[in-house]
């Protein structure tokens, strides 16, 4: 009896000990979205304050879980009477719901380096599952702090209106379809 606490204490302490936290770099990070105008243009944006956490205790990171916050008010399409509008009411309402966030609830290996990562995302009040496409772009000591970092590039399409999220504004004149484009440069932070 004595052998196998010994062993599961063993194999527990081996699995807490690879167990890590992974933090985005913000200078390296990016969660951008691109959305139709009129049906024809596309506008960009992003979100310039957000993190990333992903814990796992597997070094292929099929066991990772992901949490992302963003900052509402930090949204920049490089327009600043449009950003405005979109922190308004009319949109985001910023100033009542100041944040998003999503939290993973599973991910599962595709193929190579291609994961599906399934969550829930928290925006403007209303939580819905999605689905993102993630692909694992590799892993490297950066030469200039020494710190081991992992980037992973995310895609996703998500429906504006399942947030309700501009609702007075038809899809003929701003898209329902929002694609997702992130990438995240991720550092150890324990």
């Amino acid at each position: 009896m004595r052998k196998i606490s010994l062993s599961i204490a063993v194999m527990l302490f081996a699995i807490s000990a690879f167990s890590q936290t992974w933090t985005s770099d913000p200078a390296h990070s990016r969660l951008g979205f691109n959305i139709t105008h009129l049906m024809i243009s596309h506008v960009t944006g992003n979100f310039k304050q957000f993190e990333i956490t992903a814990t796992t205790s597997k070094p292929d990171y099929s066991d990772a879980k992901v949490e992302l916050t963003a900052q509402i008010a930090s949204i920049n399409t490089d327009q600043e009477q449009r950003d405005t509008h979109l922190k308004s009411d009319a949109f985001f309402d910023a100033q009542k719901f100041p944040t998003l966030s999503f939290k993973s609830t599973s991910i599962k290996h595709i193929k190579d380096k291609e994961y599906k990562l399934f969550g829930n995302l928290t925006m403007h009040g209303i939580t819905k599952p999605v689905e993102l496409n993630v692909v694992f772009e590799g892993k490297i000591t950066n030469p200039m702090n020494k710190k081991e970092i992992a980037v992973f590039t995310i895609t996703g399409l998500l429906k504006r209106s399942d947030f309700g999220i501009g609702t007075k504004f038809p899809a003929a004149m701003v898209g329902d379809d929002v694609n997702i484009e992130a990438s995240a440069e991720l550092s150890p932070s324990n």
